[in-house]
């Protein structure tokens, strides 16, 4: 019991470090955690307490051709 009790606090401690390694991800990647995504948004991963990761699309161009 001992053993259980111990884990179990170990990984209550843990769960916080893990969850912030979602944010920085996000961060990293020129991203923004929120809980929705704008129209110029696409999703691109999860952060912590479910918030979705959004990154701005980029444009693709006018397609001016000569």
């Amino acid at each position: 019991m001992k053993t259980f009790l111990f884990l179990l606090a170990v990984l209550l401690l843990l769960a916080p470090a893990k969850n912030a390694f979602f944010d920085e991800k996000c961060l990293k990647h020129n991203g923004r955690c929120g809980n929705y995504c704008y129209k110029n948004e696409e999703l691109t991963g999860l952060c912590q307490r479910g918030l979705k990761c959004c990154m701005t699309i980029e444009p693709c161009g006018r397609g001016d051709y000569e």
